[in-house]
């Protein structure tokens, strides 16, 4: 029973060598996005509610990349672990086309309906917030900051490439550059240190631009330099051409990634609309508890992309046996790593917004927000580590069900519901909402249960039946 559910020494050691950059990097950027928003805090209420609303609306063009390249990225993991580097070279050459695509898109929006978007988390009803202020920061940051999402795309579309071909360091290395970045210029742009120019939240929204621009800067120039050892880089951009062949396969299984990261990301951001309703102190209480709770979740959520990095090389070189060993494993390792945060957070992590210069209103939300959250991590980690490993074998269409066609069809309309037909307060209703995780885990395990992931999609011999990943 032991040999079927944990793995030897050198086992942990090849996941943690994939997965430990992955957190490192992650880990300085929530903990420099927490140092963002004390300081932002600092300025008043009503411009970290800004900035908060913002950011969710960014969320969601950053999850909608994500997802782009994730669809292509299943088949640069597989090429890779096939030792194929025309594949990879394609692969990145769509990642890139994407992200500019996406990028143009995005700020085309964003220009034309500002005020649709932000209205969305605007709703007069608190009395501890200046509506109109708040308003007029957001509108502020937005202008600032879409100058950043296009470096933001093409850093993403190499450091992913990177990542998928198991270069893991140089990605979380060239992050650690863009945050100390980041939080400099914070520092010096919002409060005018050093001779620098007072800017509050502008100084803020430079910051971030200036920070994508480092961190794909960096990534570039290393791509060029380091070419010889990562041979797909030669000739990349000579030509755009991508096979048909490819790019048919990219589009029927990867693009589908885009939508559900889409619908997903716009999931989220519908939630916290949602929340919103009871009050921008609620958006404020949620943005501490949303920036708390992803610093102390980088372990078990980057460890999930450390496992299709893994599976998905196993699958590429028609390791099936090894990939559902490999799943069963991984799983189970998240989730103990998950129950470990979980005391963590229970202890002393959700006193962290006690640090914070803001409304003790907002502070009580956000404690009880990270509380609440910090008791379903455990089922948030399985939900994730399932996520990865049916992407990994490149079914996007039961990945679209498993994740955004359950949070727009259940959990955006529970919250509106407990608003609006049940009047629950804030309180019964973030609850009730975590606690949806538990559901999507008897969805996660019943479809790896089935082992209708196990596949190489990057091959063309026949491939039979195999076994699922939990029996």
């Amino acid at each position: 029973m032991r040999k079927k559910y944990f793995g030897d020494r050198a086992f942990y050691k090849m996941a943690l060598t994939v997965s430990i950059p992955m957190m490192l990097q992650n880990f300085i950027t929530n903990f420099v996005s927490l140092l963002d928003n004390f300081m932002v805090g600092a300025v008043g209420t009503e411009e970290m509610t800004a900035v908060s609303i913002i950011n969710q609306i960014l969320f969601v063009f950053n999850l909608v990349v994500f997802g782009a390249l994730s669809g292509a990225g299943i088949f640069t993991a597989q090429y890779h672990g096939k030792k194929d580097e025309d594949g990879i070279r394609s692969t990145l050459r769509f990642k890139v086309g994407i992200g500019i695509l996406l990028t143009v898109l995005a700020v085309g929006m964003l220009i034309l309906l500002d005020d649709q978007f932000i209205g969305l988390f605007i709703h007069d009803v608190d009395p501890h917030v200046d509506v109109e202020q708040t308003i007029r920061f957001s509108k502020e940051y937005l202008k600032i900051v879409l100058w950043g999402l296009a470096p933001f795309a093409l850093a993403s579309a190499l450091s992913s490439t990177l990542r998928e071909t198991e270069e893991t360091l140089v990605p979380m290395l060239m992050g650690l550059a863009a945050v100390v970045t980041n939080c400099l210029f914070n520092y010096l742009l919002i409060f005018g240190k050093f001779g620098f120019p007072e800017l509050g939240v502008r100084g803020a929204a430079i910051a971030t631009v200036l920070s994508r621009y480092v961190e794909f800067g960096l990534l570039a120039v290393y791509c060029i330099k380091k070419r010889d050892r990562f041979r797909y880089f030669h000739g990349a951009f000579k030509s755009l051409r991508i096979p048909p062949a490819v790019m048919g396969q990219i589009a029927r299984k990867g693009l589908p990634l885009l939508f559900n990261e889409f619908f997903w990301s716009s999931g989220i951001a519908l939630i916290g609309s949602g929340y919103s309703l009871h009050g921008l102190s609620v958006v404020a209480g949620y943005s501490i508890s949303s920036t708390v709770v992803n610093l102390f979740t980088i372990a078990f959520i980057s460890f999930g992309s450390a496992i299709g990095i893994i599976i998905g090389k196993q699958l590429g070189a028609n390791e099936f046996d090894q990939a559902v060993d490999s799943c069963r494993k991984l799983s189970v390792f998240a989730v103990l790593m998950s129950l470990g945060i979980t005391l963590i957070v229970l202890t002393v992590g959700y006193k962290v917004p006690m640090l914070y210069n803001t409304t003790v209103q907002s502070k009580d939300y956000a404690m009880y927000f990270i509380r609440v959250s910090a008791l379903f991590f455990p089922f948030t980690a399985y939900a994730n580590a399932s996520y990865f490993t049916l992407r990994s074998g490149g079914k996007t269409g039961i990945t679209i069900i498993y994740d955004s066609v359950f949070m727009m069809t259940i959990s955006v309309p529970a919250v509106y519901l407990l608003y609006y037909a049940a009047h629950l307060d804030i309180w019964k209703v973030y609850a009730i909402i975590q606690s949806l995780e538990i559901l999507k885990c008897l969805i996660g395990f019943a479809f790896l249960r089935s082992g209708i992931w196990v596949r190489n999609i990057v091959s063309t011999e026949p491939q039979g039946e195999q076994e699922s990943c939990i029996s």
